[in-house]
């Protein structure tokens, strides 16, 4: 009986492991054998054929990582008590929104969060509103509001553990995850 159960945990346990997909360019490679002398040895001249879905995907993809561009950027931050996007964000919203509109086969998530005031009730209302205003902009700069998935964890996952005014700041935010 023992060895039963041991079994159905590991059958169990293996079937939710996660599986985390590579984004790597697919190199076909053509390795030109010769079938006629029976060899099967491959030629000198090897051709490598990339497909352009992939490759056009990864080179968007790699505006997102360049340190110097505004979608690096992914965290939004929030005055107290505020759904507001602030001044000085606007022009990231607008970069995003626009990668978002010239690539309509990529979605994001936008997570809401608060800071620990308030209860916990409003904290994930709160992040929600933050979230949502960030979808409201981006679909009126052109997104399709089915690339936009929102989530509020309110204050469940601060980004700075403290109980002082800059943890505060840090934990007033809306992520954008691609």
């Amino acid at each position: 009986m023992r060895l039963f159960v041991a079994l159905l945990l590991g059958l169990f346990l293996s079937a939710c492991e996660s599986t985390q997909q590579k984004r790597d360019e697919v190199i076909v490679e053509d390795m030109g054998t010769s079938l006629e002398d029976g060899t099967g040895a491959a030629e000198e001249d090897t051709s490598v054929q990339t497909y352009g879905a992939v490759d056009d995907e990864l080179s968007g993809m790699s505006a997102l990582d360049d340190p110097d561009s505004p979608l690096s950027t992914r965290i939004i931050y929030f005055d107290y008590d505020s759904s507001d996007i602030l001044p000085e964000y606007r022009g990231i919203v607008e970069s995003h929104a626009s990668f978002l509109t010239e690539n309509s086969d990529i979605s994001i998530t936008l997570e809401g969060h608060a800071d620990e005031r308030g209860s916990r009730e409003y904290n994930l209302a709160l992040g929600e509103r933050r979230a949502e205003s960030i979808k409201r902009q981006m679909t009126l700069l052109g997104v399709s509001p089915s690339q936009i998935i929102t989530v509020s964890y309110g204050e469940e996952r601060p980004r700075v553990d403290g109980h002082d005014d800059y943890a505060w700041s840090q934990n007033r935010r809306v992520e954008i995850l691609y």
